[in-house]
């Protein structure tokens, strides 16, 4: 588990392709890696990879064809900088909110522009994800912890103050850019909890406003 809160930004040193998947040499920067050992999970750009060399200044791990084609990380190349985040332990503060490091989507940065000192994003998320998605709930964006100030239909707004542009790579954000994005895991939950038995249906059974209708929490 990470919490969102950016401790380095690293840069993809190499990319060596093994068959259907990739290892991946991630430099770490600043970020100190003396309590790190082999096994030890490391998010970057929000996706947890595990450290399976550590050479000194940052971490050799392998990169599934499953993350490959389910992240931003395909698109990455020697020489990226990327947001990196240790595990968190008992005793860190919870800065941001939980985040898996389990990415749930790709969206697409729709646009950017100055906002005082601030800037602020628009960002387009997967469809399927957008029920996940509210007004001051929290979101991680390429594994950085935000709060969502407006969101319509699948697309979001955040304003990024400039400690987060400076310490993050949000700094490179521009129109077009894919981004990882992870919704509040509560949310998840949320769902199939209300569901109920239904969450154990096959064919996909969700939440529909019928269903919300027949279970009492809308009334008609």
């Amino acid at each position: 588990m990470f919490t969102g809160i950016i401790e380095s930004i690293g840069e993809i040193a190499a990319l060596e392709p093994k068959q259907d998947d990739v290892r991946a040499y991630v430099r770490t920067g600043k970020l100190d890696l003396t309590d790190v050992q082999l096994g030890d999970s490391i998010a970057v750009n929000g996706v947890c990879l595990t450290a399976v060399e550590l050479p000194g200044d940052g971490f050799w791990a392998d990169v599934s064809g499953e993350t490959l084609s389910k992240t931003g990380f395909g698109d990455l190349k020697a020489g990226s900088r990327v947001n990196l985040e240790k595990a968190l332990t008992p005793t860190t503060r919870l800065g941001g909110h939980l985040v898996s490091g389990h990415v749930d989507g790709v969206g697409r940065v729709l646009e950017r522009h100055p906002a005082g000192r601030s800037e602020q994003f628009r960002i387009e998320a997967p469809a399927e994800l957008a029920r996940y998605i509210a007004k001051k709930g929290s979101i991680s964006v390429d594994g950085i912890s935000l709060t969502v100030n407006e969101v319509k239909g699948a697309i979001f707004e955040l304003n990024i103050v400039p400690h987060t542009l400076q310490e993050t790579t949000m700094g490179e954000f521009r129109a077009g850019r894919r981004v990882n994005l992870e919704v509040d895991i509560i949310a998840r939950y949320l769902e199939r909890l209300i569901l109920g038995d239904r969450a154990a249906e096959p064919n996909g059974a969700g939440i529909s406003e019928a269903f919300l209708a027949e279970n009492g929490f809308l009334k008609r």
